[in-house]
């Protein structure tokens, strides 16, 4: 994380990835009601995270709320945040017409060519098809189901990839 312009880019979102919405025993909460659902954050993810050889952003609608809340929990530092601009009709239009997340424009600008990986439990096929024709550099866009969160194959996987960049 130390902001190289070489460095591949991890472009990370809060609720479903790192803040599971599924039941278990290890996601049940406790605490206050404005806190409880924080209790659902595990730790080794962000000692996960931390080990791999990228820099991490947050890509999530908690946007400077994630470095409060959500890293301090999980053990990063503050984190840069991607802004997320009020879309154009045009944009809202073309992402509905492709079936693109609302993030993925914003996360091939931001990204201004460097390679990236994007962990999120709203990527479809569409948005793996609109970056690899927009975007010039690697990216990978890796799915992670709500229910279950970040889990250790997913940072398997995203070694492996960021690894291979």
């Amino acid at each position: 994380m130390t902001g190289h312009q070489n460095r591949t880019l991890l472009f990370l979102d809060v609720d479903g990835p790192l803040l599971p919405f599924g039941d278990g025993p290890q996601r049940k909460p406790s605490g206050t009601a404005s806190t409880a659902h924080l209790a659902r954050l595990d730790p080794q993810v962000g000692l996960w995270l931390a080990a791999l050889p990228c820099d991490l952003v947050w890509a999530t609608t908690w946007e400077d709320e994630a470095n409060a809340e959500i890293a301090p929990r999980i053990g990063l530092p503050p984190l840069p945040v991607v802004p997320w601009p009020e879309p154009s009709a045009e944009d809202e239009r073309l992402d509905q017409w492709f079936g693109l997340c609302w993030k993925t424009r914003t996360l091939v600008t931001w990204a201004n060519q460097r390679p990236f990986a994007w962990i999120d439990d709203e990527i479809t096929d569409a948005d793996r098809d609109w970056v690899s024709a927009h975007h010039l550099s690697r990216a990978l866009l890796h799915h992670i189901p709500s229910s279950q969160g970040f889990t250790n194959d997913d940072f398997i996987t995203l070694d492996h990839w960021l690894r291979a960049v």
